[in-house]
Order: structure tokens, then sequence, then C-alpha cells
């Protein structure tokens, strides 16, 4: 904000008009640097408080259903941020290490409540067993279904009506995803559609339940979103067994009110289910001020992880990070290196084939590791042990690796531009589409920002291996047999 717009605003405060000498008095308080701190704390604080919803309808609805469980939160309210959408206000200042929730078991949506309910005898007699995951989306479908007559519906009208994961993205979308994120995009897309056509004969063995077609009802989109919701909302429970269920992973569970939490990469929290108290606990691990949104953290994730499970994009991500793929590795070495298969070979077996990246401080050591690898002369081959230990094999091989390094740092760089431009492009030609291509457009947008720190630690680190070769850091030790 400047300095005359504060000012302003301190004059229209007045009644009438604002006497000139008044006005030249609030410009020349606001310059000192006392004034400029209050400003930003000020700005900071109006960014990050939200708009109370706790009046509206669904949550006065979600209040009561979850007091009738044994819950009653004295600590949040419901509200609108402008940066995360709905999420949870403090009422009050927030101590390091306070129980900000504490969620009965009786709120949680488990497998145990799909048996109990009236799925639980087909469940049981379906063979072969269904999985944990499509008994948990069949409830939400079915549930979702009932409308007013569901016993979850205070729960259910909160939960999004679409997602914007990349598996429900239009497919010329995915298409201007990053290749990495588009290969997993296109994994997920075929392990739900597998799950769909898997489930169908379960599906119609519930017919009876029904008075509509069973497949108007249980539908790739009815499933999409159920699929969804528990992949994007669902908390970690210890591993149970049910035996009517198959012997995948049942660890997942539904927590009505405290999903509605948002996620910042710079909050910890401790976060888990208490066997003593039978309630899932969130303790914050840093102090939050009144009426400012309280975060957890999903975990360390970067955005094209967030992105593939959760559906967004978190601006300055410290765990932000973009992936060279092999044959962007390769791109820039020489083609007439002989030993090159045999030394993709060994980075393969070694683990330094995959998850190479570039971060807000430069390229990742196993990027440098697998460049100097790769960048070993002829007769220093026999050395690529002591490369993967992080040894400093010769002078050259370092500046060489570091100029590859370069060289696909400025590649990426302007892929990420050219990738900027065509989104751009499509949002005018696509205005149907706008909301899931600006969404695409955050995640380059990120990712040429990464890129442009890392273009700048390599310039740094070129000066800096002239002057010093061993300046270059020591690597954490890693196990070569």
């Amino acid at each position: 904000m400047s300095e005359a717009v504060a000012s302003l605003r301190v004059s229209r405060g007045t009644s009438g008009w604002a006497p000139t000498q008044k006005l030249q008095f609030s410009m020349q308080k606001g310059r000192g640097r006392t004034s400029r701190i209050r400003r930003r704390k000020h700005l900071r604080s109006s960014e990050s408080r939200g708009v109370n919803e706790s009046y509206k309808s669904e949550f006065i609805e979600l209040k009561k259903w979850l007091k009738n469980r044994k819950f009653e939160d004295r600590n949040l309210i419901p509200a609108h941020f402008p940066g995360t959408g709905s999420g949870l206000m403090s009422r009050t200042p927030l101590r390091e290490g306070q129980m900000i929730i504490s969620l009965p078991e009786s709120c949680l949506l488990t497998t145990e409540t799909v048996i109990r309910s009236y799925l639980g005898v087909y469940i049981t007699k379906w063979k072969p067993r269904p999985s944990p995951l499509l008994a948990l989306c069949t409830f939400l479908v079915s549930e979702r279904h009932a409308g007013d007559r569901s016993l979850w519906k205070p729960y259910l009208q909160i939960l999004p009506k679409t997602y914007t994961c990349p598996v429900c993205l239009e497919p010329e979308v995915v298409n201007l995803l990053p290749k990495a994120l588009k290969a997993k995009t296109e994994e997920q897309r075929a392990h739900v559609q597998k799950l769909f056509t898997s489930s169908r004969g379960f599906f119609s063995s519930l017919q009876p339940l029904f008075a509509e077609p069973i497949d108007s009802i249980f539908s790739y989109s009815a499933l999409l979103w159920a699929w969804c919701t528990v992949n994007t909302r669902a908390v970690y429970l210890r591993p149970r067994k049910q035996e009517c269920l198959s012997a995948g992973p049942d660890t997942c569970a539904l927590a009505p009110y405290l999903d509605l939490l948002n996620h910042s990469p710079h909050v910890q929290v401790n976060a888990a289910f208490n066997e003593k108290t039978r309630c899932y606990e969130i303790r914050t691990a840093s102090g939050c001020r009144k009426h400012e949104e309280v975060f957890i953290c999903y975990g360390p994730h970067d955005n094209q992880r967030l992105l593939l499970e959760y559906g967004f994009v978190s601006p300055c991500n410290p765990h932000a990070c973009v992936y060279v793929s092999r044959d962007t590795l390769v791109k820039y070495l020489p083609s007439t290196d002989k030993q090159m298969n045999k030394k993709i070979s060994i980075l393969k077996d070694h683990g330094f084939i995959e998850n190479l990246t570039f971060g807000w401080d430069g390229p990742s050591w196993r990027l440098l590791t697998a460049l100097k690898l790769l960048c070993l002369e002829a007769e220093k081959f026999t050395c690529w042990k002591k490369v993967l230990l992080g040894e400093v094999i010769s002078d050259a091989n370092e500046k060489t690796s570091l100029d590859v390094a370069q060289k696909i740092c400025h590649h990426l760089l302007e892929e990420s531009s050219a990738m900027l431009q065509r989104v751009s492009h499509m949002k005018d030609e696509k205005v149907s589409l706008v909301s899931q291509l600006a969404l695409v457009e955050t995640l380059w947008r990120e990712e040429l920002k990464v890129l442009q720190a890392s273009a700048e630690t390599l310039a740094s680190l070129h000066v800096t291996y002239l002057a010093s070769p061993e300046r270059l850091g020591s690597p954490p030790v890693v196990g070569v047999t």
C-alpha cells in the first residue's frame, strides 16, 4: 500500500472535508519506520483474515450433527479466505502445542461405519471380497444419492461437488501438464477406470436397495467423485482388518469438520488417532493469532504431488522442484560416448535415474551426482563407484557436469516459458476450461520461478568452483555395492 493511500484512509474517518494541514500531517506521519512496519502487519493480517461463514445453514447443520456425536469445537469457526477458499479460522489466539481439534471416533467415517450400515450384508456376501477403498466409495455414492434421507447429509453437503485433481481434468488440459505429472495422471485415471469396471458386478448386487437403475446411480463420474473425496480428504488410521474386505490397506477415514483445514507447507502439526481417548487429535506446533486461518501440513510435498493428489498448487512452496526426465538428462551429453548405455544402466541399478530435480537452491545432489557419472571420461570410467559415494574425480568432470546442469536448466526454462504462452493462448480460445487452465498455469509459473532460482545458483556455483572446488559441499553417504 502506498503512503498516500494510507494517509487518505486516515482522512476518510473524519466527517465532511479534510483540512489540508491534516492530510499533510497524516502523510508525514506515515513516512516513519514504525508506521511502515504497522502497515505491513495490517496488510498481512487483512490478507490472512477470513470472512466468518458459521452463520450459513450448512455449517449450522454440521455443527448440530457433530454435537449429537459428542463433538463441539470452541477453537475454530468456518470461514472463507482470499487465497485458499473455505477453511477454519481461529476464534482466539492459539499457543504452541495447543490441542486445536479432538474429533471423537463416532464422527469418523471408516470401513466399520460402512459394514455396520445397510451395505454390510451385501459386502459380506460378495466374492471376491471388496477392497476397503471400494467400500468407502460405495457408501459415499449411496449416501449422496439418498439426499435428505442420509444420516450423513450434514457432512456430505459441505463436500466439494467437483474436484480439480488432474484425474478430473479434460484430456486437452492434461496434455499441458509436465510429462512426469501427465504420465502419473494417466496411471491414476487407468486405476480409477479399472476400479469402476471391476466393481460393476458388485454394484449390480445392490439393486434391491434402490428404485432407480443401478447404472444411473453408480456411474463412472459418481465413483470418480467418491474416489477423489477419499483420496484428497482422508486421514490416516492405524491398519485395521475387516474379515469381509480384501487384504488391501485399511487405513483411511473421513473426518468431518477436521477436513476443512487447509494445507500450508510452512506449518507443523502433530496429528494422530489417540487410542486412549478414541479421538483423532491435532495439536499445533506453532502459535496462531486470533481470526487467522489455521493450517495443517499434508506433508513435505512438491507442487506436482500436491496437484496430483489434492488438486491444488502451493505458491512459494519450499518443497517445490522441477523434475528432469531421462531424455532431458542425456540431451546435452556427447552422442559419441560409447559407454553411455552402461552409465545409464549403473544409474538405474543404483536408483539414480528417478527423482532428479532442480529446487530453490539449485540442482539436487542426486542430479549433480548422476551428471558427474554421465560426464566421466573414458579413462576415468572405473571410478564410477567413487562418484556415487560423492568423491571428486577431477576438475574437468566437476566443471563439465555443472555446464550440462546449466544447459538442462536453461532448456527447462525455455520449455516452461513456452508452455505458459501455450496455456495463455488456450485460455482465450477455450473459455469453458479457464478455471482448469488457470490451475495448470499456476503450476508452470511456480516451476518457472524454481528454475530461475536454480539458474542463479548454478551461475554462482561456477564462480565458487573456480575459486575453490571443495566448497561445492559434502554430499550424504550413499551405499554402493
